[in-house]
């Protein structure tokens, strides 16, 4: 599965991740009129997200839909993140998934056969939310990634594991000192690359990857020169402060070796006065490649 996205972002030349954290109270005013139910919003999320879906899946590599958007509108919500990860899909993007799953022994196969397996009904396989790609916690240790990766062996899928987060407090836990003088995260980067050490494709790269955030640059460019193989998954570009320099450090110097994500940035872009006058979509596309330009002057050719 990296080998099909690394393919797409060197053919785009546009290492971007859209996130479709899309809340109902994001939709433009005439969106959300007369709407009074789950199903009305849930029916509105979903088409707000395949407009854009629709104008920017020829420059925008991948999506990443977060369930947690979808779960607050109850069932009719999660038909709205089904349905966005089938259309994108159809599109032709890579999906990640962004459920930070996490557990132990048999519930781990299930959150794993869950988004990136298929579910046994008799003599048939049905897909639940057939991702191409999960996020997940691994701070239960290798029993509780296992699963995962099992079913990305299987399945020919990715993951992301929960490195260095982009939140202000993720140095509370994430920053301590270990005995060995390692920290908890640079010590949890090396578990990555153990846990996806046979799942190396052709540009160099697992197909489990870690989270690292945009927000912390030093220990971003740490992590990039210590684990060659681990493909980063980057948030926190735009509206949590990254910036495409501080992102830098993450890449190889092929300008390969991450995916930046940036969610409120580019599906509320129609709000800032930059992208006025334009429909929601229009200014997404735009933000995209505003986007597109700013990550280029920061790394160059993506594939050199």
């Amino acid at each position: 599965m990296i080998d099909r996205l690394i393919k797409r972002i060197i053919a785009m030349q546009n290492p971007t991740c859209v996130g479709l954290d899309t809340s109902f109270d994001y939709l433009p005013d005439d969106m959300r009129e007369d709407i009074a139910t789950f199903e009305g919003a849930a029916e509105a999320i979903t088409e707000f997200n395949m407009n854009i879906v629709d104008k920017i899946s020829d420059i925008v590599p991948a999506i990443k839909v977060q369930v947690a958007y979808y779960e607050m509108y109850g069932y009719e919500g999660l038909k709205a993140f089904n349905y966005t990860i089938n259309y994108a899909m159809g599109r032709g993007m890579i999906v990640i998934a962004d459920c930070k799953r996490n557990d132990i022994g048999s519930t781990a196969g299930c959150y794993a056969t869950a988004y990136l397996g298929g579910t046994k009904i008799n003599e048939n396989t049905l897909h639940a939310f057939p991702a191409d790609m999960l996020t997940v916690n691994g701070y239960l240790g290798t029993d509780g990634i296992k699963p995962f990766a099992d079913e990305c062996r299987a399945s020919g899928k990715g993951a992301f594991v929960l490195v260095k987060t982009s939140n202000p407090s993720s140095g509370e836990i994430q920053d301590l000192e270990l005995a060995n003088g390692k920290k908890v995260y640079e010590h949890m980067g090396d578990l990555v690359a153990e846990w996806g050490k046979d799942l190396i494709g052709k540009y160099g790269y697992s197909d489990i990857g870690a989270v690292v955030g945009a927000t912390y640059p030093e220990q971003g460019a740490q992590l990039r020169k210590r684990l060659p193989g681990v493909f980063f998954l980057i948030p926190g570009y735009g509206a949590q402060g990254g910036s495409a320099e501080s992102i830098k450090g993450c890449f190889d110097e092929r300008g390969l070796g991450g995916i930046v994500n940036n969610s409120r940035g580019i599906i509320c872009a129609y709000k800032k006065p930059r992208y006025s006058g334009m429909s929601y979509y229009e200014a997404a596309r735009a933000a995209c490649i505003d986007m597109r330009e700013d990550l280029a002057k920061a790394l160059g050719k993506m594939g050199r």
